[in-house]
């Protein structure tokens, strides 16, 4: 190192050895980044340094930079932010000697806090300890139409990740119908400020009531599909050949308080159903799907269920209105 050290060394070296309050490896990440260049760096070759300890998404990284990391060096006067790129103040003041003496205290610092913390330092990156299977991923971005399910962001605009509705460490399972498409940014603030007890949602899905004709279907042999949550029978009353019912397995009396998850386990269900019926009566060419939720809707049975009826051309004089016909003489228009 030089005999006579810059101000600009002093006052980095005071700082990464005794000032820098760590709480994750980025800071000394991005320092080693600065000073092993020459000119100012722009976010996302900063995000490239961290990647380097962490094979994950560069998006997630590039936002850290900006929201946190670069602010917090910034704020204490080591950097500064400007057309896109960051830079070291007092760059230009450092000799090459200086640079790797701070380049080795930056890396001191970093393998110290990872010493510290192990293998916990990337633990909040760990979304799956067994990895959901790209056909798997592939159906739950497809059902989601390639857009988060929360913000709505496109698959184009902000990586989509296969986020667990109730998480594996609370029971959930990997079954499609507990899947949804997160975008990198919500599935970091889901685990972060989402407060649901998932246990106790976890504990609701085995809510049955005695003497509940459709809580009685489960383990029937009148069941003709089922998955995790919900399953579907023959209406018994049907309006229509093929005339089904899919029914969550939990006794809730409303269809709309379904948890998420049986939302997606009723629709598969649905569409399951309407594939295998289409399959089997070429003459089906439309459907109708429906919902009574309360007395005065014509609901009988206080579980919930959807009726999934087959279409067929001719089967009624004035089809016209569809599901309007629940108040016959609105439904022409």
């Amino acid at each position: 190192m030089h005999p006579n050290p810059s101000p600009t060394y002093e006052r980095l070296r005071e700082y990464i050895a005794k000032r820098m309050r760590m709480s994750h490896i980025y800071q000394p990440l991005m320092l080693m980044e600065l000073l092993g260049r020459r000119s100012p760096a722009p976010a996302q070759d900063i995000a490239r340094r961290i990647l380097g300890e962490d094979v994950t998404q560069i998006e997630y990284y590039t936002e850290r930079v900006k929201r946190m990391v670069g602010r917090v060096l910034s704020g204490n006067g080591i950097t500064r932010y400007g057309d896109g790129l960051y830079s070291l103040i007092g760059a230009e003041e450092l000799s090459d000697s200086e640079r790797d003496a701070l380049l080795q205290l930056c890396r001191q610092r970093l393998d110290g806090f990872r010493e510290q913390r192990g293998e916990e330092v990337f633990a909040h990156r760990s979304r799956h300890r067994s990895p959901i299977s790209g056909s798997v991923k592939y159906r739950v971005l497809t059902r989601a139409r390639g857009r988060c399910e929360c913000c709505g962001a496109h698959e184009h605009q902000r990586a989509l990740e296969v986020d667990h509705i109730i998480p594996r460490n609370q029971g959930g399972s990997d079954d499609i119908s507990n899947l949804q498409a997160l975008c990198f940014r919500c599935n970091a603030g889901k685990r972060d400020t989402d407060r649901t007890d998932f246990r106790g949602v976890q504990a609701s899905y085995g809510q049955r009531l005695e003497g509940c004709v459709f809580c009685a279907f489960e383990g029937s042999g009148r069941v003709l599909l089922e998955n995790e949550l919900a399953l579907c029978i023959a209406d018994a009353y049907p309006v229509s050949e093929g005339h089904s019912l899919v029914i969550p397995r939990r006794h809730v009396a409303d269809g709309m308080a379904l948890h998420q998850p049986e939302w997606n386990a009723v629709v598969e269900l649905m569409k399951q159903r309407r594939e295998q019926l289409s399959a089997q009566d070429v003459s089906i060419s439309g459907w109708n799907v429906g919902l009574n939720s309360g007395e005065t809707a014509g609901q009988t049975v206080f579980h919930a269920h959807w009726h999934l009826i087959p279409r067929r051309e001719g089967d009624c004089e004035l089809p016209r209105g569809g599901v309007r016909g629940v108040i016959p003489q609105k439904q022409l228009y």
